[in-house]
């Protein structure tokens, strides 16, 4: 390929909807270190996994057990932007579903959000994620979206069933109980949450 050919394909029409969505991501991490987000996990260094959901160390690093929330985000996004916008082009789908992503993530993040889910969910210690783990939270959304490009409709919905089981057991909380809590507190899921301290 050419040096011009490379540089048109780079900034073709399809292009540009790519571009944008990287854009989206870096605007979402400016505007948390802008509005005082940690950069990274306060405890000085950087883990792929962390899985003790009751430290203060949850949501700083690059993945936890939310990620997989995270992911099914992608899966959704992808169907209710096909059902909507049938037409429109995987790249401008994906700068949308990114989009949404990184509001909500700009959203979660400001102190209204973190202190209401302190308030009505078992985030006692929750003060927000840091800018490393947000925007790892955007990309594994990218990644289920991604997913839901390539596998059946039936392995999407297995997927979001076995992940929602799967941290509902392990954790007592997942994508559906966070949306109840924050919307709709339940006395009675946060009770059943919050005995997990003290064993099953």
């Amino acid at each position: 390929m050419a040096p011009h050919d490379s540089i048109h394909a780079m900034f073709s029409k399809r292009a540009i909807a790519y571009w944008l969505t990287a854009a989206v991501v870096s605007v979402q991490a400016i505007y948390l270190l802008w509005a005082g987000r940690e950069p990274y996990c306060k405890c000085g260094y950087v883990k792929l996994w962390h899985g003790d959901n009751w430290s203060p160390e949850n949501s700083q690093h690059i993945s936890d057990w939310y990620t997989p929330s995270h992911i099914l985000h992608g899966l959704i996004f992808y169907a209710a932007i096909w059902l909507i916008l049938p037409r429109l082009a995987f790249g401008w789908r994906l700068a949308l579903g990114t989009a949404v992503e990184a509001a909500w993530e700009m959203i979660e993040n400001s102190n209204a959000v973190i202190e209401r889910y302190r308030e009505v969910t078992i985030s006692l210690d929750y003060y927000g994620d840091s800018v490393l783990n947000s925007v790892c939270d955007t990309l594994a959304m990218v990644a289920g979206f991604y997913l839901a490009r390539v596998i059946p409709v039936w392995a999407s919905v297995a997927i979001i069933v076995g992940f929602e089981a799967l941290t509902t057991y392990l954790i007592r909380d997942g994508l559906a109980l966070n949306i109840i809590m924050l919307l709709w507190p339940s006395q009675a899921i946060l009770d059943w949450q919050s005995a997990i301290y003290s064993g099953p």
